[in-house]
């Protein structure tokens, strides 16, 4: 099995929580214990959860701790969209970040087909 650093999912998956990191920096106060704290915790999931995943032994425990990370995925994709309609994030912002949950998305589903069979 490769490190977790050579997979494509992971290298997205950081990228991405870096950026939520980076972009939720400038929400509103009142926000730093609801959804700034809970998109940045799904956000950080995604990557840690292909990290101990990986780090398990067998693909039945690394395709569980897959699934998490899909789910957290999910939930970054809803936070995001509510963010972008409390004005939270402008439009460019709200489409980069989406793309780059997109270039997510591709290969953990890649790596969750693969966990499968």
């Amino acid at each position: 099995m490769q490190p977790y650093e050579k997979l494509d999912a992971w290298k997205a998956a950081h990228t991405l929580a870096v950026e939520i990191h980076r972009t939720v920096r400038r929400w509103p106060a009142e926000e730093r214990y609801a959804l700034t704290a809970q998109v940045r915790r799904a956000g950080f999931s995604i990557p840690l959860n292909i990290v101990e995943g990986r780090a398990r032994r067998g693909r039945r425990e690394f395709r569980r701790f897959l699934d998490t990370a899909w789910g957290s995925l999910a939930e970054v994709e809803y936070a995001l969209r509510l963010a972008r309609e409390l004005g939270y994030l402008t439009a460019d912002e709200f489409d980069r970040l989406q793309a780059l949950r997109d270039q997510v998305a591709k290969p953990l589903f890649g790596l969750l087909r693969s966990m499968s069979s």
